[in-house]
């Protein structure tokens, strides 16, 4: 009862509200973030395994039943970013991309902001032609997937110079043992290391987490979504913003992870341990958003399955086959055994090629949105140049409120 009384207590101050019914969905809502804020304060001290929670409920100012006119004063900001490193894939587009799309539209969300992430992406890329044409691609590719440049905030990471800034004032605040927690960030260093031969590992990688959160609080954002390989960089997010506001007084909010109701990791389709990757080497294990019906037909088809012939969903025991169940249920919209049912009787060879004829009908409108938008050069300028106007003015907001903070203004 006493932790129910705190989520009362602290939706109230949130919202500023003197009395609120809360109903069981917004008290589930806050107990998360009252757990999280809890746990958040000791997890680097207490324990080598960082907290990991799923927080639910992706229309959360619905559930707690406030009005129309609360939702657009009081909503959530949602900030997402994705590097420049390649072409969109699949993964990306049924895993981000479409709840972003989402997000637009829903009434408990007051803002999106999204950001296409070159600074991130100079730890892999140091090509200046390169790093060009992928933004481009970049842009092209989102907006062609649906997002809209007037109902979000997209920007180039590099045109906020704030990005830096806060994040090298955040560094000051964090240390090395608690980026070495991170699991993802390890295998990422390692990775590196070893594909690229490099001798010294670069600053830039280890700085990399931080600069992570320092694009989320620049915009105090409230949520951000996260798969479940992100939640670990969400918590250290939390807790830096906590650090802050307790060393220099109340100035972030502590962000909260919001997971997509509907949605599932989408594996390579060459090495089904991993997740489907734009840096993976071979390009036969992702489908890209501007593949051709020919193309997807063939990586569909050299997707990796096993001996048995029938369709099956069992992620642990067939991983390969329960991949291109998950592909066709995040398509389709049907549940995978749903997908099972509905194609039973077909071997797997036979499945792949209606999981193509599938992926191919849905993916045509956006390749060709994709490649009209790549030849519209000055369109996707215009886009950039507006969304760093926009960007901007929240960016510098938030600085002068953190340099006020740390003593740098008077």
């Amino acid at each position: 009862m006493a932790l129910i009384t705190a989520c009362r207590q602290q939706f109230r101050r949130y919202f500023n509200f003197k009395r609120t019914h809360v109903n069981r969905y917004a008290v589930n809502y806050l107990f998360v973030s009252t757990f999280e804020t809890h746990v958040h304060r000791n997890w680097v001290k207490e324990t080598d395994k960082p907290f990991s929670i799923r927080s639910v409920k992706p229309n959360l100012l619905n559930c707690a039943g406030l009005s129309t006119e609360s939702m657009a004063s009081h909503g959530l900001r949602i900030y997402s970013g994705i590097q420049p490193t390649g072409s969109l894939h699949l993964g990306n587009y049924l895993g981000a991309i479409r709840q972003w799309i989402a997000y637009e539209s829903d009434p408990s969300v007051r803002q999106t902001v999204f950001s296409v992430a070159d600074l991130h992406s100079l730890t892999t890329i140091q090509n200046k032609q390169h790093i060009s044409r992928n933004i481009k691609v970049m842009m092209a590719s989102l907006i062609g997937c649906g997002l809209d440049p007037k109902r979000s905030i997209i920007y180039r990471q590099s045109d906020i110079p704030f990005h830096g800034q806060l994040c090298w004032i955040l560094s000051t605040l964090a240390t090395m043992p608690q980026l070495y927690r991170f699991a993802q960030f390890k295998a990422f260093i390692v990775q590196i290391d070893k594909s690229q031969g490099m001798k010294d590992i670069p600053l830039g990688l280890y700085l990399y987490p931080v600069l992570q959160v320092a694009d989320i609080l620049l915009f105090k954002s409230t949520a951000v979504p996260v798969g479940d390989d992100q939640l670990p960089h969400l918590q250290f997010a939390r807790h830096l913003a906590h650090r802050f506001n307790s060393t220099f007084g109340d100035t972030f909010v502590e962000p909260t992870a919001i997971s997509p109701a509907l949605t599932g990791r989408i594996r390579s389709l060459r090495i089904v341990d991993k997740k489907m990757s734009k840096s993976e080497a071979s390009e036969k294990s992702r489908i890209e958003m501007t593949d051709s019906s020919d193309l997807i037909r063939e990586k569909i088809r050299k997707a990796v399955t096993d001996m048995r012939s029938e369709v099956t969903y069992e992620p642990e025991s067939r991983p390969g086959v329960s991949n291109l169940v998950t592909i066709y249920s995040l398509i389709s919209g049907l549940t995978p055994d749903e997908v099972c049912r509905q194609n039973v009787g077909l071997n797997t060879g036979q499945f792949k090629l209606v999981l193509s004829d599938l992926v191919i009908q849905h993916l045509k409108p956006i390749r060709e949105n994709i490649l009209r938008l790549m030849d519209d050069e000055l369109y996707l300028e215009q886009v950039l140049n507006e969304g760093h106007d926009r960007a901007l003015s929240i960016a510098q907001q938030t600085m002068c409120e953190v340099n006020d903070a740390i003593g740098s203004k008077s």
